[in-house]
């Protein structure tokens, strides 16, 4: 059983104090930093792109769990893995504009580690041709594109379907994730929980963190 992680999702940071904001999360005990990487198309926000994500490099000890949200994640892993992404996630979504499973392999064959993201309404069907090839699946829930949205329970049953499906790497839920949320998640089989506004929010950080695992050390 992989051990349960936080990943505190710096779409929810100041990024007037990014540096400060990252050591301050490390600091509280974040097993990962989560990079919400959207790129305007495949969701209608913009964040940020591989040179922000070096300069995160740069001051983080913790590891960097990257999640593209872009239409075209062939012509940008390698920048994303050049800047430092530990873990690289891209969605199933986009499968018809490239060879997914060749991205997937050139991933790990960089040394790094592979994942696949569904949205809500995203059948699990659509990751088994590449379950073999993946380190992660990411369970989106919420619609990716924008922080702070409420956790939709109907996505829960996906994890208990990829865990059926023999899928033995780590599952990581993103969206709405908090304390009244996180126990359900862990039951159904997350290991990895990406948090924003409920980390970055809380006037103690690691309190919350703390709290957090607590609650999904016990729903498990």
């Amino acid at each position: 059983m992989h051990p349960i992680r936080i990943a505190p999702s710096l779409l929810a940071a100041d990024f007037a104090r990014l540096a400060d904001e990252v050591r301050s999360v490390e600091q509280a005990a974040a097993d990962w930093l989560h990079l919400d990487v959207m790129d305007g198309h495949f969701v209608p926000n913009l964040t940020f792109g591989p040179v922000v994500t070096q300069a995160i490099k740069n001051v983080a000890t913790k590891p960097l769990d990257v999640h593209l949200m872009i239409t075209d994640p062939w012509r940008y892993a390698d920048p994303f893995l050049d800047a430092g992404a530990d873990w690289l996630t891209f969605h199933v979504e986009v499968e018809s504009n490239g060879d997914v499973r060749q991205l997937l392999r050139h991933i790990r064959a960089r040394g790094r580690k592979a994942g696949l993201s569904v949205q809500p309404d995203t059948p699990v069907a659509r990751l088994a041709p590449y379950l073999a090839e993946l380190d992660l699946v990411l369970v989106m829930s919420v619609f990716a594109g924008f922080g702070g949205q409420k956790f939709m329970p109907e996505v829960l049953p996906k994890v208990q379907e990829l865990r059926r499906l023999g899928f033995a790497g780590e599952v990581s839920m993103d969206g709405g994730i908090g304390s009244s949320t996180i126990a359900s998640s862990a039951a159904a089989g997350t290991n990895v929980f990406v948090a924003g506004t409920a980390v970055f929010g809380a006037p103690d950080r690691r309190a919350r963190i703390a709290e957090l695992r607590r609650l999904a050390e016990a729903a498990r």
